[in-house]
């Protein structure tokens, strides 16, 4: 397996993680921000240093692509082309609300019919939103969603699982049985393995020189179809 630098800095949050062979092998993370603009580059320098120190040679980098803040996804964005140019290692782009999914599925216990929502806040009652199933199949792909009592409900058929920064102020509005919140999710760098591993394996590398994250102001023209 290789040894890839997770860097995740879409939201006031900001981490980075060292995975090799499938675990995560050196991390860090800051909740005190918005601060990545001071923390990221000493996490990025310990990072690399530890890896350097270790003999461990990066393979990769990997950077969390939106939607998401902009100031933070420029950030980091531009760290981790600085560190691909450097070390002439590839970019890979793991997007944002999928990555969010994935301490759900490690640490939570959901039925088998459950669907996933990650929800990213947009001010008032707007959020950017998408639904997965558990093999983390899209259901229905990243909208700006403005959150009312039937916004999901042709999903409500079975158990939904809404987290993220912008799913508690919408559990009251969505009012339904079936609607489950599971608290304090946040995107970090340690759960980027598994998508930024497999996109590794699948060689689906960006281009350094021309790549662009997905902003929330902009994500909806520019957007892929298939975000996994």
């Amino acid at each position: 397996m290789a040894c890839i630098l997770n860097i995740e800095t879409s939201t006031d949050v900001c981490s980075v993680a060292v995975s090799q062979d499938g675990a995560i092998i050196w991390s860090d993370e800051d909740r005190t921000g918005p601060n990545h603009a001071v923390k990221l580059g000493t996490f990025v320098d310990e990072a690399l240093s530890f890896s350097d120190n270790h003999a461990i040679p990066l393979d990769a980098v990997a950077v969390s692509c939106g939607p998401g803040s902009y100031t933070g996804l420029r950030i980091g964005v531009s760290m981790a082309k600085g560190i691909c140019y450097g070390r002439n290692v590839p970019l890979i782009a793991v997007h944002t609300l999928p990555l969010m999914t994935v301490p759900v599925l490690l640490y939570h216990e959901l039925e088998e019919d459950a669907l996933l929502c990650p929800m990213l806040d947009a001010r008032r009652m707007e959020v950017y939103a998408s639904l997965y199933d558990r093999s983390l199949k899209e259901i229905r792909p990243i909208h700006a969603d403005i959150v009312d009592q039937d916004t999901y409900k042709e999903y409500l058929d079975r158990p939904v699982y809404f987290f993220g920064n912008g799913a508690a102020k919408c559990m009251e509005t969505i009012n339904h049985p079936n609607a489950h919140l599971i608290p304090d999710i946040v995107p970090l760098a340690k759960y980027m393995l598994p998508l930024a591993e497999k996109r590794f394996l699948n060689e689906q590398f960006e281009d350094v020189a021309y790549f662009t994250p997905f902003y929330l102001k902009d994500f909806v023209a520019k957007a892929p179809k298939k975000l996994l």
